[in-house]
C-alpha cells in the first residue's frame, strides 16, 4: 500500500502526534516504523523492512561512494526505530524535533514509499515555491 495524502495534525503531548489512519493503514500491522532526517529539513518515516532494504542498497559499493556517504551519514546517524502506542501515536527524539523545527503541530505526507513530517509553514513555504513554476494547461 502506498504513503498517500496530506494531514494537519497536533501534538497530543510533549513530542507525541497522531499518525494520520491513512498513514497507519500504509504501514500496515507493524507497530513500530524507522523515523530519519529526510531532505528540505523534514523527518521521513518507512516501513522497517522497506527501510532495510533501502539501507542495503545505499550500503552496497558505487562509484559515487562520496555522495553516498554523505548520504549515509545523514540517513543512518539520526535513524530510530519509534513504536506506536495503542492509540496510533508515537514521540518523536528531540534530535529529529529541533532538526525538523517541530513544535506543536506538523504536517504529514504521503511520499508513496514513506512519507513525511513536517513544521507547517515550511511545507507551506515549499508548496508556494512549487506553485510558482507551475503553468495552467495550454499555456
Amino acid at each position: 500500500m502506498l504513503f498517500l495524502g496530506e494531514y494537519r495534525v497536533n501534538f497530543t503531548g510533549h513530542a507525541r502526534i497522531i499518525i494520520p489512519k491513512k498513514i497507519r493503514e500504509a504501514l500496515g500491522k507493524a507497530k513500530a516504523f524507522t523515523l530519519t532526517k529526510g531532505f528540505d529539513q523534514c523527518l521521513s518515516g518507512f516501513r522497517n523492512e522497506d527501510w532495510e532494504k533501502a539501507a542495503k542498497e545505499l550500503i552496497s559499493p558505487s562509484p559515487l561512494e562520496m555522495q553516498k556517504a554523505e548520504m549515509k551519514r545523514h540517513l543512518f546517524s539520526s535513524a530510530i526505530v519509534v513504536e506506536i502506542d495503542g492509540q496510533g501515536r508515537f514521540v518523536i527524539p528531540k534530535t529529529l524535533l529541533d532538526y525538523a523545527d517541530l513544535d506543536k503541530k506538523a504536517v504529514i505526507i504521503g511520499v508513496g514509499d514513506h512519507f513525511e513530517v513536517w513544521q507547517p509553514e515550511k511545507w507551506d513555504m515549499y508548496q508556494k515555491r512549487l506553485n510558482k513554476f507551475k503553468r495552467p494547461f495550454g499555456e
